[in-house]
């Protein structure tokens, strides 16, 4: 089974495991970044739940998803048009002030985590910021038919080293905030530079 199956089959009980999740702690750092009224990309929005956040604090939200029962779930519950595309498939160009991938590049083949963040900060405005979220650890993995591609803190580093007009902003781990979970969160905030 591909990852993608996974969520096009599960869109039902994962939106319902996710959506109520408070991430304010998570959104904080993110959004001191950006100006009132920024525009950002969410990337693997899933149910739509960080979407829909941005939208009602006044921000203006695009967001795409791969898999097409979560585009339509999010949709809905957002009532923002998500794309469905892959993160492999941004092509944007200096658009968002704010990308938010959280707990989607886990599911990024390993071998084009440099490819894909190239492309997320290509999207990016000069000084805009990038949020993303691994589960912590060092392997590739494969549970419950889902593909995982863990990062540490010596991970992160190398792979923000390729691109040499990136800042980290913070670096830090959290406890998943789903009750029965115990399972660590690596968090990244980068800046682009001119």
């Amino acid at each position: 089974m591909k990852t993608i199956d996974y969520y096009n089959e599960q869109a039902e009980e994962f939106t319902a495991s996710t959506f109520e999740v408070d991430m304010e702690s998570l959104y904080q750092p993110f959004l001191a970044e950006l100006q009132e009224g920024a525009k950002i990309l969410d990337v693997g929005c899933g149910s739509g739940r960080d979407t829909l956040a941005f939208k009602n604090k006044g921000y203006q939200v695009d967001a795409i998803d791969y898999s097409e029962e979560l585009v339509k779930k999010a949709s809905l519950l957002t009532g923002i048009p998500i794309k469905w595309k892959s993160f492999y498939e941004v092509d944007d160009y200096e658009t968002y002030d704010g990308i938010w991938a959280c707990a989607s590049l886990l599911h990024c083949e390993r071998t084009r985590l440099k490819e894909v963040i190239g492309k997320l900060l290509s999207a990016l405005k000069p000084n805009g910021v990038l949020y993303m979220s691994f589960k912590y650890g060092d392997s590739d993995r494969e549970k419950d038919g889902r593909q995982f591609t863990d990062l540490n803190e010596e991970q992160a580093e190398a792979l923000r080293k390729q691109f040499n007009h990136v800042q980290q902003i913070k670096q830090w781990v959290t406890i998943d905030q789903r009750p029965e979970r115990q399972e660590k969160w690596l968090n990244l905030l980068w800046k682009k530079h001119v």
